[in-house]
């Protein structure tokens, strides 16, 4: 017997080899390497890449760095500390305005950059949700402007047209914003489902029907506030609002409770749920999902109605919680920047909550930084933008960091010991060869006591035969 097929076999009673890692196989362990090779250290150096080249903009652009530069071969320090001095300033005001303000003496006063952060982060987390759906199911949804408009449309028609229990009237408020925005989602499922319809096509145009309704609607005595000329709804009434979270100092609502359980929603309906199951199959191969009973056409409307939901919940958000009325800069940006967010979180439920959370301290941070120190808020948008290239580009952020490609080390183990060193490439070569080149004599040993008379027959006999 070889001394591969020994190592192989459970039963040797021998304990397994070690990995040029250090790890040994069939462990269970995870190794400093596997953890480097991973998706979140990408997405972690990603974001780590954007500051860097963010800060270089920022160096460039600054007016004292540009005089120092003057006479930097004469002072080369001036330039050098002015540079630090840039960066760290705008750095800093962008870490108060959207973390902690430790400049301020009353504890308060220094977390309220948090709440707001957290505030402006609610409805992009809830739309950016709805938009991992459809990315998992394998349709590329863009169209979370629009199905959020939806949703604060149902929510402020129902908020301020009827009068009703606090409690009731804040249910209500919060289905119609759901109801609001899948059905504006499921438009474009039932299209696809029935003509074969692009979503990328359909969710474009459906963004501005639904821009131009809303418009529309805020210039009629149907949602226009009474004795008023601006398109702007009336204010929803206490019964139909989020209560704040904290007190009257923050405008950090209930609202974000919602998003929270609608991440663990999210969470269970993709991965614990079976209609989850069935989205997800769809996702990976249609044709495989339909082969194996799954319908595909109602799974598309079943993620674009779930999606479309989550983005009505984010408009429904916005005119209980934040604004509390309707006007038609409601979905804002919040539709474009939902498919940044989802990419940064790959369409996970808990990366989508993070990022969500990350860029709404980007959002809240960048007014400071650009009050304190003049740095132009643009440059949270460039942030935002390299960090989607960097994502969109794993194997870009692997080469400049030198990272293991994802499937390196496992084609490693699973190496023959034999050439294992050869194909490892790596330092732990030299500490393995010895017992490679003990196990590769026996295994020549065997084979050679094992091998039969040589044939005297030539290849082309050989092949006749």
């Amino acid at each position: 017997m070889s001394a591969v097929t020994t190592e192989d076999t459970p039963d040797s009673g021998q304990p397994a080899p070690p990995t040029p890692d250090g790890g040994s196989r069939g462990s269970g362990s995870f190794s400093l390497r596997e953890v480097v090779a991973g998706n979140g250290m990408v997405t972690v150096l990603a974001i780590v890449l954007s500051l860097v080249i963010s800060a270089i903009l920022i160096i460039v652009t600054d007016e004292e760095v540009t005089e120092a530069a003057g006479y930097f071969f004469a002072r080369p320090t001036d330039t050098i500390a002015a540079a630090w001095q840039a960066v760290a300033a705008a750095y800093a005001a962008l870490f108060r305005g959207a973390v902690f303000n430790y400049q301020d003496d009353s504890f308060g006063d220094a977390i309220y950059p948090l709440m707001e952060s957290l505030t402006v982060a609610t409805p992009l987390i809830i739309i950016s949700l709805g938009i991992a759906i459809s990315f998992r199911s394998g349709l590329f949804n863009i169209g979370g402007q629009g199905q959020m408009i939806f949703g604060a449309i149902f929510a402020t028609w129902f908020g301020v047209h009827l009068q009703l229990p606090f409690g009731l009237h804040l249910l209500l408020v919060l289905i119609m914003g759901i109801l609001g925005g899948a059905v504006w989602g499921a438009v474009v499922g039932v299209l696809k489902a029935l003509t074969g319809a692009h979503e990328v096509i359909l969710t474009i145009m459906l963004n501005y029907v639904a821009v131009h309704f809303v418009t529309f609607l805020l210039y009629t005595p149907v949602l226009q506030r009474e004795g008023s000329t601006n398109p702007v709804s009336a204010f929803l009434p206490e019964t139909a609002q989020f209560p704040l979270l904290f007190g009257e100092a923050y405008r950090l609502n209930w609202g974000f409770v919602v998003a929270v359980l609608a991440t663990v929603f999210a969470w269970w309906l993709m991965r614990r749920s079976t209609v989850g199951f069935q989205l997800r199959a769809v996702g990976a191969n249609p044709h495989a999902a339909r082969t194996a009973g799954v319908s595909v056409k109602t799974m598309y409307v079943v993620a674009m109605a779930t999606s479309g939901g989550l983005a009505g919940l984010a408009g429904m958000s916005q005119v209980a919680g934040t604004e509390r009325m309707l006007n038609t800069d409601v979905a804002g940006s919040f539709g474009f920047d939902a498919i940044t967010v989802a990419l940064l979180g790959r369409s996970s439920p808990v990366g989508v909550f993070a990022a969500g959370l990350l860029f709404g301290a980007l959002r809240a941070g960048g007014v400071t930084m650009q009050t304190e120190t003049g740095v132009p808020i643009d440059i949270v948008l460039i942030i935002q933008s390299l960090i989607v290239l960097f994502i969109a580009a794993p194997p870009l952020v692997r080469t400049i960091f030198r990272l293991p490609k994802p499937g390196a080390l496992q084609e490693r183990r699973t190496a023959d010991p034999v050439v294992q060193p050869v194909l490892a490439g790596d330092a732990s070569a030299d500490a393995t060869g010895e017992a490679a080149d003990d196990a590769g004599g026996e295994a020549l040993g065997d084979a050679a006591a094992e091998e039969p008379e040589p044939s005297t027959t030539t290849p082309a006999e050989g092949e006749q035969r």
